[in-house]
């Protein structure tokens, strides 16, 4: 087959068709990117180039958020108020902790002011990607999950799943207020040249889904189903992240149009041989490779022998973008990183029968 470009590679795997090599990306931290580069000094888009990254991908609440400096903690970390107007504590990662929310009651909305999604600064990083990858890499923007800006950010955990039960139109509310940002933002991040929307936010722990079945479908998937339906109306696919066991809901995942979900969590006991075996024929598969334990704790050949793994199981056919179980966050060994893109490379070169036995086949219920 002829090489492809990363962006051809991500498309025709997230289209469940066979590219030539089994595409990977990844949220890479700074301090994992410097060590590798051995500079710090060097952009994200020079260590993309560096490693022959497939795409790269905007974080909304790290590069495009604003935030306002409150001090610092007791504990000693930074707090600073998000543009959402909660109060968030950051640790050694890019992503802070919200640990007070924007609204403290229903008739706080009547006056809530919510950010500006058409602020120009916004896509300044954007619009920088689009000149020097578009056409050669992915260009995925993230974009923080409805769910979360209204549960974490807005209403704070406690109200809003009180609420589910006791005032559902305060819900309704709240989640109108986040989705009319990121539909907006969406829109601009696609006008200037975004390739694929990624959605960020956690719909499941480790024992199972936040809330109930019958929640999910009325409070949670609405909007991303609006956020997919408006991206595929622009010929954009959509891929979405949920940590945690999603067994009991991955069908309303995929029933609200997603083309890809990431990361199919390990730590919650989620094997992607299975879901490759149970759903690969209708979506794209995302991950797996653990940013809890091999990529942090083990040796370049446990990692070595996790990624070949996830090929084995998930990469037949295509639909199989291989990534950590998360992100590569500061606890990453670099090394690690490195071994796992190199095996990538050397062992997601298709057809994967040249180095596998035992391939699973996606939709078969065999694994």
């Amino acid at each position: 087959m002829q090489k492809l470009t990363g962006l051809e590679r991500m498309l025709k795997t997230i289209k469940l068709q066979e590219p030539d090599i089994v595409p990977h990306f990844d949220g890479i931290d700074k301090r994992v990117r410097d060590a590798i580069m051995r500079d710090t000094n060097a952009s994200y888009e020079d260590f993309i180039e560096f490693l022959d990254i497939d795409g790269i991908v905007i974080i909304d609440r790290v590069y495009t958020w604003s935030y306002e400096n409150l001090g610092i903690s007791k504990s000693g970390r930074q707090v600073k108020r998000c543009q959402w107007g909660a109060t968030i504590q950051f640790t050694a990662e890019e992503t802070g902790i919200p640990v007070e929310p924007a609204i403290k009651s229903e008739k706080d909305l009547d006056s809530y002011v919510p950010p500006d999604p058409n602020l120009p600064w916004r896509y300044e990083w954007l619009k920088q990607l689009v000149k020097r990858f578009k056409g050669q890499r992915a260009i995925i923007v993230g974009c923080t999950d409805v769910f979360d800006v209204a549960k974490e950010n807005l209403l704070g955990d406690t109200q809003y799943y009180k609420a589910m039960v006791k005032n559902p139109d305060f819900i309704d509310r709240a989640n109108e207020i986040a989705l009319n940002y990121q539909l907006q933002y969406v829109k601009n991040c696609i006008d200037i040249g975004a390739d694929i929307i990624f959605v960020n936010g956690d719909w499941a722990m480790t024992e199972g889904p936040m809330v109930s079945r019958e929640f999910i479908k009325r409070f949670v998937a609405p909007p991303f189903q609006k956020i997919v339906e408006y991206a595929h109306s622009r010929g954009v696919p959509c891929l979405k992240h949920t940590d945690g066991n999603i067994w009991p809901i991955y069908d309303v995942i995929i029933d609200a149009g997603a083309d890809g979900i990431h990361p199919i969590d390990p730590m919650a006991g989620m094997d992607i041989g299975e879901a490759k075996a149970k759903f690969g024929d209708k979506v794209c598969l995302l991950g797996n490779v653990s940013c809890a334990f091999s990529l942090v704790s083990g040796t370049t050949e446990e990692v070595r022998q996790e990624t070949k793994e996830v090929i084995r199981k998930a990469g037949k056919g295509g639909g199989l973008i291989c990534m950590s179980s998360n992100s590569i966050h500061s606890g990453v060994k670099p090394e690690n990183y490195l071994a796992m893109v190199e095996t990538i490379h050397e062992y997601g070169t298709y057809p994967l029968e040249e180095h596998f036995n035992n391939l699973v086949e996606a939709g078969s219920g065999i694994w």
